[in-house]
């Protein structure tokens, strides 16, 4: 990398790190371009060369911190020797990031992120496509040596998320009365007995 490419690179992660910052404090209306440049130093025309737009920023922070989530979910599943083992480590990776990372969790599962996934689906998943893919042959290679009940992916998918999105989005709404070290215990053995064979 070119010590200009560097600089781009520094300049694209200020602004994606305010970014975040600015919307924890602040929230979607607060996303403002005078408090992103304000709170990460960089000049307008600097956030408009790297990202386009208040929402090319926000869509990138999205990808940036997708592609993260996947990352750890992909990586639990890699080191699980059983599919019940690996459906249990992601379960109890999603709830791990959403406790590690909050700020990034509360925008990832926001109405802004709900927006942009439907509006743009299938250009989420093309972009994702090198984190979900092995994640798919992981679940097609465990239905095929009979460690998974032989249910399509996508059903696959909800069973074990939907349960762990729910639970994410009542924590980081605010309410006080769900503890993620608990539904790290029971949510696991529960999910898993869905999707056992």
């Amino acid at each position: 990398m070119t010590p200009k490419q560097q600089r781009g690179a520094e300049t694209a992660d200020r602004l994606l790190d305010a970014a975040l910052q600015v919307y924890a404090d602040a929230g979607e209306q607060g996303v403002t371009v005078s408090a992103l440049t304000r709170t990460s130093g960089v000049s307008l025309g600097s956030m408009y060369h790297h990202f386009g737009s208040v929402d090319g920023l926000m869509d990138a922070l999205l990808m940036r911190w997708l592609t993260r989530l996947l990352g750890e979910l992909t990586a639990a599943l890699e080191r699980s020797r059983t599919a019940r083992t690996g459906i249990k480590a992601v379960v109890r990776a999603y709830l791990g990031f959403v406790r590690e990372h909050p700020d990034a969790a509360r925008l990832l599962h926001s109405s802004y992120a709900d927006r942009m996934n439907m509006a743009q689906a299938r250009q989420v998943r093309d972009a994702q496509e090198a984190r979900l893919s092995p994640m798919a042959a992981w679940v097609d290679g465990r239905i095929a040596a009979g460690e998974l009940a032989p249910l399509p992916l996508p059903l696959i998918e909800g069973l074990i998320l939907g349960p762990v999105v729910a639970t994410a989005r009542r924590h980081l709404s605010g309410l006080d009365d769900v503890d993620l070290a608990q539904a790290a215990r029971v949510l696991p053995d529960r999910i898993w007995r869905s999707l056992a064979p």
